[in-house]
Parts: C-alpha cells; sequence; structure tokens
C-alpha cells in the first residue's frame, strides 16, 4: 500500500499546489520502482483539509499525465471519486489534458 497524506488548504499561498502534486508524483514513481502496474487514488486533500476541488482535480490529473510519461511499468490509474461532483471534476480534468477517461 502506497499512503500519501495531502497538503490542508490555507489559502493556495503556501505551497499547496506543489504539495498535493508531490503527492501524486510520489505516488507513481514507487509504483515504477517496485513494478506496480496500477493505482488508485482518491480526490486527496479535497474533503476535511479544504482544497478546492477543481483546482485539485485539475493538478491530479496534469501530474498523472506528465509522471506517467516516466512511469512505463504502470499501466493503469484510476480516480476513485466518492461523489458525483468529484467525478465530474476529474472527467473534465481529463478532457482538458486529452487524457482517455473510462467510466
Amino acid at each position: 500500500m502506497i499512503h500519501a497524506v495531502g497538503p490542508v488548504w490555507n489559502g493556495g499561498n503556501r505551497g499547496e499546489d506543489q504539495a498535493l502534486a508531490s503527492c501524486y508524483a510520489r505516488a507513481i514513481e514507487l509504483c515504477q520502482t517496485h513494478g506496480l502496474a496500477s493505482i488508485a487514488f482518491p480526490a486527496i486533500s479535497t474533503g476535511v483539509y479544504r482544497f478546492p476541488a477543481d483546482r485539485a482535480a485539475r493538478i491530479a490529473v496534469s501530474t498523472v499525465v506528465e509522471v506517467l510519461a516516466r512511469a512505463p511499468v504502470v499501466e493503469r490509474v484510476i480516480f476513485c471519486c466518492f461523489s458525483n461532483e468529484s467525478a465530474a471534476l476529474h472527467a473534465q480534468a481529463m478532457a482538458e489534458f486529452g487524457s482517455p477517461c473510462a467510466d
């Protein structure tokens, strides 16, 4: 199991975007290192840590797309969204980045 603790939202001026991106990037790097072909992510930090869900979805998708280019072992990434709103935001972000989206 790979565990990531996302940043608490403090207005966006304290490195929250970079910290959130690092959660996704490092998890995929660990998958590559350990030969793990798939990973599932929740919408990190968007619950009690109050990270804006739309911003978090764009960061998650853009980071995953970028890092996957350097992680050929990783074949599948699942964004496990626990609300319809979160799923819609992730789907929208995937469309913006030209990523394939499956239900």
